[in-house]
């Protein structure tokens, strides 16, 4: 049988299986999943301050968004697991699909067309380089 109760086993359990890697998480940002990822594809394994040039001088909207993820993101890894910031790199970047607001838009004719506001949820996770 097991040992303890089964809260004090999931508990051991999670802190084994707890990801070590710093990363930041930015849940129903007000930006599409799609547009994201094309920001998150353009800096997906760069050095830190290579990721953060791109994103200052993108001209979408999603990089000033995830420019602020990333800054956030670096902050964690310098305060809480002591890391420098010139080792680190980008080692994972997505961008998951979130609620999506549905609105209504006149038509002609008194018809109404739905339009749909997306939101994502978008996390980085940084690594050191070896």
């Amino acid at each position: 049988m097991s040992k303890g109760h089964r809260s004090q086993i999931k508990r051991e359990r999670n802190e084994t299986q707890r990801e070590t890697r710093p990363f930041a998480k930015l849940s129903y940002a007000r930006v599409s999943t799609t547009k994201a990822c094309f920001v998150l594809d353009a800096i997906r394994g760069k050095d830190v301050t290579e990721a953060e040039s791109l994103l200052l001088y993108s001209p979408r909207n999603a990089s000033s968004i995830i420019l602020k993820l990333l800054r956030s993101a670096i902050a964690n890894a310098e305060n809480n697991n002591g890391l420098d910031r010139a080792d680190l790199y980008i080692a994972e970047c997505y961008a998951n699909k979130g609620p999506t607001m549905k609105r209504i838009r006149p038509r002609a004719q008194g018809r109404a067309y739905r339009i749909e506001k997306r939101m994502s949820h978008i996390t980085i996770v940084l690594d050191e380089k070896k």
